[in-house]
């Protein structure tokens, strides 16, 4: 498959907390940091596959005035560099640090791009050349499912972090269901066969 062609590339838009990493309330700590088993594996796959892989991300401990931005920056460097020593790597990185209700200052709004609104991948797919028809949006809550949804890209449900609960609520035919990160990266990279 020709991935550099006029349309533009496809791409794997990743949520980061319970689909790349542990689920820990609001992570912004590195020494708290720990992949998901499997992921690493799964991003390098993604990566030789020929997709861009890009990290989707609502971060309202910003807003709530429990971390800063820095620390996320930070956070997301000690994450590239653990998936570079894996031979991986993430293509760029989309934060959104509002919250609509919670929170002091200009931070508190609502937004388009905290997901389930599409802002992030619409940003990312401008500033990438993204066809997002031929593109996935992976996470653990239905907030993700809806973001990719609305940016019209194909959404694959995890059933780490939050998955199971969420399982619950978003049906089969809105996202295919997969037990982790890899065992959805193998599905998309079958699809490119």
């Amino acid at each position: 498959m020709n991935r550099n062609d006029s349309a533009g590339r496809p791409a794997i838009f990743l949520d980061r907390d319970g689909t790349i990493n542990v689920e820990k309330n609001y992570l912004h700590r590195i020494e708290d940091f720990q992949f998901i088993d499997g992921a690493p594996e799964a991003i390098k796959a993604l990566n030789q596959a020929g997709y861009l892989v890009l990290v989707i991300t609502n971060q309202s401990g910003v807003a709530r005035g429990y971390f800063s931005l820095e620390d996320v920056e930070s956070l997301h460097q000690h994450l590239a560099q653990r998936l570079a020593a894996a031979g991986a790597r993430v293509d760029g990185f989309y934060v959104c640090p509002h919250h609509p209700t919670a929170g002091l200052g200009e931070l508190r709004k609502a937004c388009s791009c905290r997901k389930g609104e599409p802002g992030m991948l619409l940003k990312a797919a401008n500033e990438h050349g993204i066809d997002l028809t031929r593109s996935y949006m992976i996470g653990d809550k239905e907030a993700d499912i809806e973001a990719g949804e609305k940016a019209g890209c194909s959404s694959l449900l995890v059933l780490t972090g939050y998955g199971n609960e969420t399982a619950q609520v978003v049906s089969p035919d809105r996202a295919k269901r997969f037990a982790d990160l890899k065992q959805a990266a193998d599905y998309i990279c079958r699809q490119t066969v």
